[in-house]
């Protein structure tokens, strides 16, 4: 009952835009609920700039956590600079593509990033390999559309996806593809 009840605070707290607070320029304190993609996409950053900027290995975080939400010291700014000369704005990559529901047995709907896809059904989200395409990345998949890198699994390795879908018959009908997806960072 507890974990029905935490699902259903944080579904709330995703759904109707409820976040942390900001405390000084440039921070942002986690609040129940919160995402590191939903803090990201609330400060229009990536969840990849903000555990750079908060050093962080997982995207694991907690209630009460402070996060810097900007890079706002020359050298928070200068490895952003080294991040983006490594990495280019946009990468196309070939990959089979395959379709989820939230409604099999044993699934929560909860995503890695916290998304809630049973209370959000039309929500455009796909399984990723986080190696190959980082959590929380804005994506564009061929024949599906505009989406967010918002959950992985542990039979999505290297240049598979898995895109969401409302029902099992949405599935089935995706079946398996091979498509280019754009990844925007």
């Amino acid at each position: 009952m507890k974990k029905l009840l935490l699902y259903i605070s944080s579904s709330m707290f995703l759904v109707f835009g409820f976040s942390g607070t900001a405390l000084a320029s440039g921070t942002y304190q986690v609040r129940s609920g919160d995402s590191l993609w939903s803090i990201a996409k609330k400060h229009k950053v990536t969840v990849s700039q903000l555990k750079s900027w908060n050093n962080l290995k997982s995207d694991t975080i907690k209630p009460k956590q402070v996060l810097k939400i900007s890079a706002s010291t020359t050298k928070a700014n200068s490895t952003a600079k080294r991040a983006s000369a490594n990495t280019s704005a946009n990468k196309i990559i070939t990959v089979k593509a395959s379709a989820y529901t939230a409604t099999c047995k044993g699934c929560s709907g909860i995503t890695a990033t916290g998304l809630n896809l049973k209370k959000n059904p039309s929500i455009k989200a796909i399984a990723v390999d986080p190696k190959v395409i980082p959590l929380g990345s804005k994506v564009y998949v061929q024949g599906y559309g505009y989406a967010v890198a918002a959950d992985k699994g542990g039979r999505i390795k290297g240049n598979k996806i898995d895109v969401f879908m409302p029902s099992k018959a949405k599935a089935i009908q995706w079946g398996v593809k091979t498509v280019k997806v754009t990844v925007y960072n």
